[in-house]
């Protein structure tokens, strides 16, 4: 690949490894990306209220993609910019019905936002009761199901104790139609379903046209399920060695793990 006219990776698992911290050569790496004039953009399955302390330390303040494509966010001005494809009442309701026979014992959580400034109160992330999220329950405002699927989502989470994030995707597609994609970031017993098409290949390709940027100028990092499309969709998709095998698969170098900065082994090719 000649020199990538825009650089994209996901967070979790690819720039942050089991610390959670920036390294300072990742950090390093991505300054020299940006100091080269070279857009550096953050594709995650992390809700906006989530990017801040990732965007912080590496002085993003472009755009950055968030819940896994369905929501487009300036960060320098914190405010969301594009929703891509939400989930209906209607539709939610139907999907939680197949999800109880599909998962007995399955709790939900919905996603919702909203275009204009970033509304980061969690009144727009409403979880049942025992519902499980692997990075933590110390977010989430409690409702019952009746209210957590009584407004449009940008995505439906699913949780289910006992159960690994792929068991449960295995279960669930063989269920559902094709009017919802299933994916996961993490093995931890939680499953994520959006419209369908919306992933984020999508985003990315959203932020690449604003920025006048072919996909064969992309280079993109990830290292789960949801990076597939992305990772297929870029110029040069690069899977992490710590990555899930359906990453490595779908990319076309996998480079060192996240906690050898594999990332920035690959940019230092260029930058």
């Amino acid at each position: 690949m000649e020199k990538p006219r825009l650089v994209a990776s996901d967070v979790d698992g690819t720039l942050l490894g089991p610390s959670e911290t920036l390294t300072e050569r990742t950090l390093g790496m991505v300054r020299r990306v940006l100091g080269d004039d070279v857009p550096f953009v953050l594709c995650t399955g992390r809700p906006p209220r989530w990017i801040a302390p990732v965007a912080g330390p590496l002085g993003l303040t472009g755009y950055a993609v968030c819940a896994n494509g369905a929501v487009l966010l300036d960060i320098g001005a914190d405010t969301v910019v594009e929703v891509h494809g939400q989930l209906e009442p209607v539709l939610l309701h139907e999907l939680a019905s197949a999800l109880d026979k599909a998962l007995p014992g399955c709790r939900l959580a919905a996603e919702r936002i909203e275009t204009g400034p970033a509304d980061h109160d969690l009144r727009n992330f409403v979880i049942e009761p025992d519902y499980h999220n692997p990075w933590g329950d110390d977010e989430g405002r409690v409702a019952m199901r009746g209210e957590v699927l009584g407004k449009p989502a940008i995505k439906l989470l699913v949780s289910r104790r006992g159960m690994t994030s792929e068991e449960m995707a295995g279960a669930v597609r063989a269920v559902l139609d094709d009017s919802v994609d299933v994916t996961y970031s993490s093995s931890g017993g939680l499953i994520e379903l959006a419209a369908h098409g919306v992933t984020k290949a999508l985003g990315l390709a959203d932020i690449a046209e604003r920025l006048a940027v072919p996909a064969e100028a992309v280079i993109s990092f990830g290292d789960m399920p949801n990076d597939v499309e992305m990772l297929r969709w870029s110029g040069h998709g690069v899977a992490m060695a710590n990555g899930h095998p359906e990453a490595l698969a779908a990319a076309d170098e996998v480079t060192g793990p996240v906690t050898e900065d594999g990332v920035a082994q690959v940019l230092d090719r260029w930058f």
